[in-house]
């Protein structure tokens, strides 16, 4: 065998120009054969080929069904030479009613379903098409639109349909393909009718007029648009945004006040089996305490089950927590890039895919028409030799009978053309009867008349508008919103406003008691347990903060750097152990101290305060840190000004206890404390070579309470001599107060 390769085959040239003539062609072929719609008649080649195919096969809605492997090999035999699962799949989705607003084919079998399982094999399922695909392949066989060789050269295939249906915004599209996609939602013909009369009436009409008419997207799946109109207006101007769908749902009340939510309505493309899928694991991992359980009851329409925790929960919220964490909630892009022509991607606003379609409208008038013309021409002139005929009936037949070449001999005896003379020779003897006569003038007259209505129709830019206005009311009428198939499906609503949904609501509440070590380990353990000495700690630790909470709670934790930190109850490690140090949990140098750990309460006033006798009051509310590295509150200075404390003003306190290491003691009113939300605070109490050592605040009508040894409490009424102004270096304590400065050990 002869393996030389002949040099007039070898083309030397750079291996990035060769890539990229290649690439492109690739991508040219993608874009134009596989992935855009036209915007004439919004369909792909497949979809095209399939609907050809199905109409050749004489699959209308009034004969009987055939099997789709029968429809699938002929697509793939004539016309679309790629993949038969490809294909059958392309054709299954034409079907179901879930995912095309307007069916094109019509299915008998298993077509799958909306909790996203497959169709049958094609073997078992047969299809047959609908009234739309009628409608788009209206006046095919009447030199309405360009033919082209199929890819073995051996069939014809259209080029785009005749589209009497808006197609491509009632069905919408979706496909991706070399550097672009196209996504465009389904909307209601009767919406787009109204405004293709109006752009006809109006050529040059605003965005925001025709959205009067066309108010969004109109989903199989109905569901609710929350999108506002302002959004919606700007999103058609520039052919790219987005609309928000939400379910649709209602309350069903139960037995003792108890109550249920059912689903009726899930957003577009939203496979109703994962989306159950997905609740169920909120459920079960307890993100979604509320919800104590998730049902389908599905048959033909959807309905899911949504029971609440208990009865107190409002239905809005327990919604507004699934809008956000599930696909109750979804976005559906608008992507308007298609086919201009049939040649030229674009990106095309709402206006102009109306006009596009009122553009190929006219031209399929305008050829239709013309062939008409044709066909009456041909007409008239058959009905003109036979008219010739019976005026000279007796001669007619003497050249049939008598001479050789009749055709000849009848052209030259009465001016006849061929066609006529041919169509005398083929007339029937049956048809030589008087009345017959009197149909062929009737029929020529009306021919006639009907040419010149069409020469007219050509003439005329206004007559044809006319009668596109004509063919759109008629497809409004039997496609309209008071059709069974064309009523409105998806509803519109006020954009909702920004929800705050409580911490509660996504943490399932239970009693913990929270426990901190003097060497910062901390733990929640389950119940509230008694503090005492069976908790157990590592070797060399002790207890340093304990108190009982709820896992829906907050706690604050105060470091001597002068930052709060926030972490939730229910994210503190288990009771098992000896819990994990604190200080993996937020950004807390090993140098800081932990000042104080205590509950959040909403609303309370804190007392901050550094060992320097500096301090203020700080609200609760706005020491919450959403961070790691918490929130900075009170400014300290390395080794001058180091935070100590951090306590609560309980209600009815109106005074202040604080007393150095000095052993001074001062008390002031509470109101003489500065409020701040940062800052180094004011002097509380002065000292000269010493610290402070503790500081509370209390109400002056019980008196000052301070902890002894062995657990007992002592408390002292008169204060007298102890009252000051903020400031003031204090005195001595009563008789008995700790030796360790402390209002509390």
């Amino acid at each position: 065998m002869n393996t030389a390769t002949s040099e007039d085959t070898i083309f030397n040239a750079p291996l990035g120009d060769t890539l990229g003539e290649r690439y492109l062609s690739y991508a040219m072929s993608t874009i134009m054969s596989r992935s855009l719609p036209d915007v004439r008649d919004g369909l792909k080649p497949v979809h095209r080929r399939l609907l050809y195919a199905m109409r050749q096969l004489k699959l209308n809605p009034d004969t009987g069904f055939k099997k789709c492997a029968r429809v699938v090999g002929d697509v793939i035999g004539k016309y679309h030479p790629h993949g038969d699962q490809s294909v059958y799949d392309a054709m299954v989705r034409l079907s179901q009613e879930f995912a095309v607003r307007y069916p094109l084919v019509d299915g008998q079998g298993n077509f799958g379903n909306i909790d996203g399982d497959n169709a049958a094999a094609m073997r078992y399922t047969e299809a047959r098409m609908t009234e739309v695909a009628l409608a788009l392949m209206e006046d095919i066989d009447k030199q309405t639109v360009d033919f082209r060789e199929t890819y073995d050269g051996e069939e014809e295939e259209p080029t785009v349909m005749p589209a009497n249906f808006p197609n491509l915004l009632a069905n919408g599209a979706m496909g991706i393909a070399v550097g672009m996609a196209t996504s465009i939602p389904p909307h209601n013909v009767d919406e787009i009718c109204g405004a293709l009369l109006h752009l006809i009436k109006t050529p040059n009409a605003g965005i925001a007029k025709l959205v009067d008419f066309i108010q969004g997207p109109d989903f199989p799946t109905g569901g609710t648009i929350v999108e506002p109109r302002d959004s919606i207006i700007e999103s058609y101007s520039i052919g790219r945004g987005s609309f928000r769908m939400r379910a649709n749902w209602h309350v069903e009340p139960g037995s003792h006040g108890m109550y249920q939510i059912v689903v009726t309505e899930i957003p577009y493309q939203v496979q109703k089996s994962r989306l159950i899928e997905k609740i169920a694991d909120l459920i079960y991992s307890k993100k979604l305490p509320i919800l104590g359980d998730v049902l389908d009851e599905s048959s033909e329409d959807i309905r899911i089950v949504l029971e609440p925790k208990n009865r107190n929960i409002e239905p809005e919220m327990l919604m507004e927590s699934l809008y956000k964490l599930t696909d109750f909630e979804t976005r559906f892009s608008l992507n308007m890039n298609v086919l201009e022509g049939g040649k030229m991607p674009r990106v095309m606003n709402l206006r102009e895919v109306l006009q596009a379609f009122l553009d190929h409208r006219q031209n399929v008038l305008i050829r239709r028409s013309k062939f008409r013309l044709e066909k009456i021409d041909h007409r008239l002139e058959v009905l003109s030799g036979y008219l010739i005929a019976f005026l000279n009936l007796d001669e007619v037949i003497r050249i049939i009978r008598e001479e050789e070449e009749v055709r000849k001999c009848l052209m030259d005896t009465f001016n006849l053309t061929e066609v006529q003379a041919d169509a005398i020779l083929n007339m029937r003897l049956r048809s030589l009867r008087k009345l017959e006569e009197m149909e062929l003038k009737i029929e020529h007259s009306e021919l006639e008349e009907e040419k010149s209505m069409l020469l007219a129709l050509l003439d005329s830019e206004d007559l044809r508008w006319q009668t596109i206005a004509s063919d759109i009311k008629g497809l409004k009428k039997k496609f309209g919103k008071n059709t069974e198939l064309g009523a409105r499906r998806s509803e519109f609503n006020d954009a909702p406003e920004a929800t705050i949904i409580p911490l509660e609501a996504m943490i399932e509440k239970e009693p913990v008691t929270v426990i901190c070590s003097k060497k910062g380990w901390i733990r929640a353990m389950k119940g509230h347990v008694v503090i005492d000495d069976k908790i157990k700690y590592k070797e060399g630790d002790e207890e340093k903060f304990a108190f009982h909470c709820q896992t829906t709670d907050k706690v604050l934790l105060f470091a001597s750097n002068g930052r709060f930190y926030t972490l939730g109850a229910d994210k503190l490690p288990g009771g098992r152990g000896h819990g994990e140090p604190v200080r993996l949990m937020i950004d807390l140098y090993n140098e800081e101290e932990i000042v104080s750990l205590s509950l959040y309460k909403t609303g309370s006033m804190l007392i901050v305060a550094a060992e320097t006798g500096r301090g203020f009051i700080a609200e609760a509310d706005k020491v919450i840190a959403s961070t790691r590295n918490g929130k900075q509150v009170m400014n300290v200075e390395d080794g001058k000004n180091k935070a100590v404390i951090a306590c609560v003003i309980e209600e009815g306190d109106d005074h202040i206890a604080i007393v150095g290491q000095n052993r001074k003691l001062l008390l002031f009113p509470v109101d003489q404390m500065p409020q701040m939300t940062r800052g180094r605070g004011a002097i509380l109490q002065k000292y000269k070579g010493a610290k402070m050592g503790d500081i509370i605040s209390f109400n002056s009508n019980d008196g000052l309470t301070w902890e002894m040894r062995g657990g007992k409490t002592r408390t002292e009424i008169d204060l007298t001599g102890w009252i000051g102004k903020r400031g003031q270096v204090g005195r001595m304590p009563p008789h008995g107060f700790p030796s360790n400065n402390k209002f509390s050990r």
